[in-house]
């Protein structure tokens, strides 16, 4: 099921769609899970309309079949972050976010994991939450569009099944440094609202999730953290659709404080506290690199571009930070490290697009839900 190459429009108004062809071969970094928002029948009219979006694999709910309409190597426009798109592959799974308790089926998970596993050994990606990235943990490119970016495959998809399947379960390790979210899926039913779209109050049917709350402090009925970039002076909330005082299952995070049967991340420059007793644990100790502001406040950033001087062919690209900001004394964990490039794909003629690489280095972290970006040079790295 090919998706549409196809070039549109008048003259004057030229343009093409829906994916990118490109001349060489490309790395790839990361595996972006989405669910469609539909159904299975609706994706051939969406995939050959040139003016629509792209991805490489959508997954049909009820037997797991797979269809693939962008081949790899090309860059589909799936993830709403260009340079996510550059360096991913997107996999679309048949569903709906607030019910995908019922979509996301057992044949689905399996056909899903084969494939991922597959992809990952063949572009070496690591098969780790850093690297297999929920289309709810790309990053917003600048502060305008943070609140805009998706919310899938949420809280229902069962994040620690999905790598049992890939044969890499989430472990504790001795003498962690940090804890990597892991909930036991089927009796943790946290409490969400808006699975109807038309009652957004409306609690949800109880079931089981791969998310913990994340709180002020330690209690229950202490307020969600605050999401600045998601909800500049607002609240967050319990929907299904809004993850802004979430952690997610897999996701590996730096201890910022213990009390009690509660323990404290550094989550968008907060500390936030989740539940997570010894009788039943929310979490595991882990151990990863990490970085700590070398002074003051730390920007943060939506990708990893070049500086300004790296830019000889393609029109530069401004850097602009996000909202978000580590503050001094905070520590977050560490998913890679990588050179700032951009990849210029703004005709339709691959033999025209321009790769530009610079010499600054970044260090992607997991800040909130999302993984965000700190210059190499503003932090100093932990082991």
């Amino acid at each position: 099921m090919p998706a549409a190459y196809k070039r549109f429009g008048k003259k004057k108004n030229r343009d093409y769609g829906n994916h990118d062809h490109l001349a060489r071969a490309r790395s790839v970094d990361y595996i972006v899970i989405h669910d469609t928002e539909g159904t299975y029948q609706g994706i051939p009219s969406l995939v050959r309309n040139p003016k629509y979006v792209s991805w490489h694999y959508t997954i049909r709910s009820r037997d797991g079949h797979v269809a693939q309409h962008v081949p790899t190597n090309d860059i589909a426009w799936h993830a709403g972050n260009w340079d996510v798109n550059t360096r991913s592959i997107g996999i679309e799974h048949e569903g709906y976010l607030a019910k995908g308790g019922a979509w996301y089926t057992e044949a689905m998970y399996r056909a899903s994991a084969r494939l991922v596993k597959y992809l990952a050994a063949k572009h070496d990606i690591p098969l780790n939450r850093a690297h297999i990235l929920g289309h709810d943990n790309v990053p917003g490119t600048t502060p305008q569009t943070v609140a805009g970016m998706h919310e899938d495959p949420g809280p229902y998809w069962d994040w620690e099944h999905y790598f049992e399947l890939m044969n890499k379960p989430f472990k504790a390790v001795k003498d962690g440094d940090s804890i990597i979210i892991r909930p036991s899926y089927a009796s943790n039913r946290p409490r969400f609202t808006g699975c109807v779209t038309a009652k957004a109050a409306q609690a949800c049917p109880a079931h089981g999730a791969s998310t913990v709350w994340l709180h002020k402090s330690p209690s229950h009925t202490a307020p969600l953290v605050t999401d600045l970039g998601k909800h500049p002076g607002k609240p967050s909330t319990y929907s299904v659709y809004d993850h802004s005082a979430r952690a997610s299952t897999g996701q590996r995070y730096a201890v910022a404080a213990r009390q009690g049967d509660w323990t404290a991340i550094w989550y968008l420059g907060q500390k936030a506290w989740f539940h997570n007793p010894a009788s039943n644990p929310t979490a595991i100790a882990a151990k990863g690199p990490l970085v700590t502001p070398l002074s003051g406040e730390v920007k943060v950033y939506g990708r990893a571009y070049p500086e300004k001087s790296a830019y000889k062919s393609a029109a530069y690209q401004p850097l602009t930070p996000l909202k978000y900001k580590i503050g001094p004394g905070q520590t977050y964990t560490v998913g890679d490290t990588i050179t700032g490039s951009y990849y210029a794909a703004n005709a339709y003629s691959p033999a025209r697009h321009v790769t530009t690489t610079g010499k600054a280095r970044y260090h992607q972290i997991q800040l909130g839900h999302r993984v965000m970006f700190v210059m190499a040079k503003d932090v100093r790295l932990i082991g």
